[in-house]
């Protein structure tokens, strides 16, 4: 195949770019990397010395593209078709980014600080992630009350950043019940087939989830 994912699948940003790829339709050769195994570390680091996943190889142009947003764009760009989740537009594609930038700062940053807490046993005061979390949350319920998807009338990269960042953050603070729009944008993100087959793949490794009692059952 011309493209190979490193990454694995309990990882919420490696989940943003899967529902990218799923939305595309783009046939990929799937490299699970084990943090915890050296030769796995190795291989990441030569080909994104940082060490993170999820990185694209493209074979045939020869490129490694890190960095979860920068990939869909790869993407969009190279592989993409007539399904974009970047808007052409500039005026759309600023807002598309910028709701991007919010799940991923906003939502994945609090949430990936919680959950490292708990894997590091370090007990510290997350009273502030946590009030982060919610602030986010009303944010959104004001923002999703006039609109179907983050970033207009379509599906895009924005959406593909919220799904892992709300799938995870909720299992650490609920979302408030007075939230009916955030909730119900919940809803349509998780019945998209793309976030349906994430799901269900990540489903086998969810258990190394440090909150995984918090999953609810009909995703496990």
């Amino acid at each position: 195949m011309p493209l190979t994912l490193y990454f694995h699948p309990l990882s919420s940003f490696c989940h943003k770019v899967l529902i990218a790829l799923y939305e595309y339709g783009i046939d990929v050769e799937k490299r699970i990397i084990d943090l915890s195994d050296e030769a796995d570390r190795a291989e990441l680091r030569s080909l994104w010395p940082i060490g993170k996943f999820p990185v694209i190889r493209d074979h045939d142009r020869q490129r490694d593209v890190p960095e979860s947003s920068v990939i869909i764009e790869y993407l969009d760009h190279f592989h993409g078709g007539r399904q974009r989740l970047i808007p052409g537009d500039w005026d759309s594609a600023l807002e598309v980014r910028l709701w991007d930038r919010f799940f991923d700062l906003h939502v994945q940053g609090p949430l990936q600080q919680i959950v490292a807490d708990r894997l590091h046993g370090t007990h510290a005061d997350l009273a502030p992630q946590r009030t982060a979390l919610l602030t986010a949350y009303h944010l959104l319920e004001q923002h999703m009350a006039s609109r179907i998807w983050a970033a207009g009338a379509d599906f895009s990269l924005a959406d593909c950043a919220a799904t892992p960042a709300l799938f995870y953050a909720s299992t650490l603070v609920a979302f408030p019940d007075d939230h009916r729009h955030l909730g119900a944008y919940f809803e349509r993100l998780v019945q998209r087939p793309s976030v349906q087959r994430v799901i269900a793949e990540a489903k086998p490794y969810f258990a190394w989830y440090p909150f995984a009692e918090a999953i609810p059952q009909r995703f496990r």
